[in-house]
């Protein structure tokens, strides 16, 4: 019998895989019946029993799939070593760049228009346009189908960043190695040009998406609202605000701080591009759980770099959690188990790709390893 692991005692408490279902409408309804797939767990969330209950052949069948297991991750590796992610990274970033700049014009009144450009342009790694034209590509769809839904993504990713940065909320100075927003234009400025680019995005994702069944549409556009509002980024921040200097912060209430405020959208950007794409209910979902595992991996690795990096190297101030005594999870677990937690994190999500087609998952795998082992 394998001992239980750290990953097994944490998610006792809390786990990504573990949230209460809210009474929501689902929003994939409008364009698939309702069809039930058995609940799945990673290996890692599992109860085991004692050796003693198997049966010989339950021995030889668990020592089988564990042979499959191995070959299907040596072929993740060999599509993932064969596929040139930096290649891939630059061109879709300037597709994407390229989209961004078209979508938002100066126009009148300028200034407004002026300060959503300033930190919509402010360069980033785009990785939610990525997830979502990657997700669409794996399905069968093709990236224009994705790209208006990509470009609301990061809209509504950089709303969220300029109202974070905001004296009331964060009051932070620096982003992507630039003055805040409200530095520039104000605070004033600052909150209305996050308010434009949220209201933009949604306009944006009915206007400019082609080639798309109108079902569809209206089914990415729901799951986008569902995960900004009091179902996703919003709760997540609220709670986030409330929990900030209180010393009674466990590992549940951190976990709904970031599936909530960061994982959340993440997986809003994968869910839409698959859906774009033309994805079955089946497939939707693999792809869910797997950007769920990556949202939540996203901000476990960005709380280990608020403590390893510098500002210069981080493009935003060091140290801020820190120094505001927020709840993170080198500061719960310790910075060796957060990182173990994320190295976990990225395998589960990757054992998620499993069934698809490895060669055309390739840039979500890759996607992953970035997610786990970027620097900045």
């Amino acid at each position: 019998m394998r001992s239980m692991n750290m990953a097994d005692s944490w998610v006792q408490t809390c786990s990504v895989f573990n949230q209460p279902k809210t009474p929501c409408r689902s929003f994939i309804g409008f364009i698939y019946k309702p069809m039930n797939f058995p609940k799945s767990k990673p290996d890692f969330l599992k109860q085991t029993k004692p050796i003693s209950s198997f049966t010989i052949s339950a021995i030889i069948t668990r020592e089988e799939e564990a042979m499959i297991d191995a070959q299907k991750d040596q072929k993740a590796q060999d599509s993932s070593s064969l596929f040139n992610f930096k290649t891939y990274m630059v061109e879709k970033a300037n597709i994407v760049n390229e989209a961004l700049d078209g979508s938002v014009s100066v126009k009148n009144p300028p200034m407004i228009h002026q300060a959503m450009r300033y930190s919509l342009l402010a360069g980033g790694k785009r990785v939610r346009p990525m997830l979502c034209i990657t997700a669409c590509e794996l399905v069968g769809g093709h990236q224009s189908q994705a790209m208006p839904a990509a470009c609301a993504v990061e809209m509504i990713h950089t709303m969220s960043l300029i109202h974070d940065d905001l004296p009331c909320m964060d009051n932070d100075d620096l982003r992507r190695g630039k003055p805040t927003n409200h530095k520039v234009f104000g605070e004033d400025v600052a909150v209305l040009a996050g308010d434009s680019l949220l209201a933009f995005a949604f306009e944006y994702i009915v206007t400019a998406t082609k080639g798309v069944e109108p079902a569809r549409v209206l089914a990415a556009v729901g799951e986008l609202a569902k995960s900004i509002g009091t179902e996703g980024l919003v709760a997540g921040q609220v709670v986030d605000l409330s929990s900030t200097g209180k010393a009674n912060i466990g590992l549940d209430q951190l976990e709904f701080i970031h599936i909530h405020k960061t994982a959340a959208l993440l997986e809003a950007s994968v869910v839409l591009g698959a859906i774009l794409g033309g994805g079955t209910h089946e497939e939707v979902e693999k792809l869910r759980r797997f950007a769920r595992c990556i949202g939540l991996l996203f901000q476990v690795v960005d709380d280990i770099l608020d403590v390893t990096k510098s500002s210069e190297e981080l493009g935003k101030t060091a140290g801020k959690d820190l120094v505001t005594d927020k709840v993170t999870y080198p500061k719960l677990l310790g910075l060796n188990k957060a990182r173990e937690f994320a190295d976990k994190l990225n395998e589960d999500a990757k054992q998620h790709l499993s069934e698809f087609d490895l060669t055309k998952a390739a840039p979500l795998i890759a996607l992953a390893d970035y997610i786990a082992h970027r620097d900045h």
